[in-house]
């Protein structure tokens, strides 16, 4: 039986650049597996093309030289990321990975009922929660909330500020009012 799959349009999270300051190369690779839709703001799509890779659409407000095969997103009045998240939304995209310098939970959280968003920031990775949410961890795993809500827990223990610990190998439990609450957690 082959190893190989057919990777349909969409099927994997978009892929969107904005910052890779805090990101290496392999951790990049592993993002751009699965062939995902590439954007990149015009900075950063400089910088990939250089890199070798392939960027499928560059949101900017100008005529940025683009190379063949690469599509512009206007940004009109909204900033790089609500242009980009506006347009994967319309089409119809189910999921993106966001690899940034910059974290503004507020950005984002305004699509988190639209589009499955994981960010990847400062060696953390973040996604958004909804209550009831239940994960396996290791015990000792660090766990940071995003919110400045109240949160029901259990299987954690509280470090500092919005930091925990998973008290044990096992499940852990989060509930609060909110819609949706950032979560991150260390990347290695």
């Amino acid at each position: 039986m082959s190893s190989h799959h057919i990777v349909r349009e969409k099927q994997e999270p978009a892929l969107l650049v904005l910052g890779l300051n805090n990101f290496n190369d392999d951790e990049l690779g592993q993002l751009l597996e699965w062939s995902p839709t590439v954007i990149a703001d015009a900075d950063i799509a400089e910088q990939l093309i250089a890199y070798g890779i392939k960027v499928d659409y560059v949101v900017a407000n100008n005529d940025f030289s683009l190379q063949a095969n690469t599509r512009l997103i206007t940004m009109g009045n909204d900033n790089v990321v609500e242009a980009a998240l506006n347009f994967l939304v319309q089409n119809a995209y189910p999921a993106v990975n966001i690899v940034t310098d910059d974290f503004d939970a507020e950005q984002y959280l305004k699509f988190a009922s639209q589009i499955n968003i994981v960010i990847f920031h400062n060696r953390k990775k973040i996604y958004t929660i909804t209550s009831g949410f239940t994960k396996w961890k290791p015990a000792g795993e660090e766990i940071s909330l995003l919110t400045d809500s109240e949160v029901q827990l259990t299987g954690l223990t509280k470090v500092n500020g919005s930091t925990y610990l998973t008290a044990a190998d096992g499940f852990f439990n989060l509930k609060f009012a909110e819609e949706f609450v950032f979560i991150s957690e260390n990347m290695y």
